[in-house]
C-alpha cells in the first residue's frame, strides 16, 4: 500500500511538496487506513511526500506517526 502525506488536507498537513485543497481529514483516512491494512491483501506499506523540512516543529510528523499506530493497531 502507497500512502503520499499529501492526501491528507493541507490545513492538517502542510508539510508535502504540492498542497491541494479538498484533502481528507485525519478521521477519514484513519478509518481508510484501518480497513484496508486489515486487508489480506496488504503485505507492504510506504508512505511518501512527506516533507520533513516543511516541518519544523514536528507536528506533521506527529500527525502521520499517529496515523500509522492506529492503523495497525491490534482491534
Amino acid at each position: 500500500m502507497h500512502l503520499a502525506a499529501d492526501v491528507l488536507d493541507p490545513s492538517v498537513m502542510p508539510a508535502v511538496d504540492s498542497p491541494d485543497p479538498g484533502g481528507l481529514m485525519p478521521d477519514e483516512l484513519a478509518a481508510l487506513l484501518r480497513t484496508l491494512v486489515r486487508s489480506e491483501r496488504c503485505v507492504g506499506f510506504n508512505v511518501t511526500i512527506y516533507d520533513p523540512d516543511l516541518d519544523p516543529d514536528g507536528s506533521c510528523a506527529a500527525l502521520l506517526a499517529d496515523l500509522l499506530q492506529a492503523a495497525f493497531a491490534q482491534p
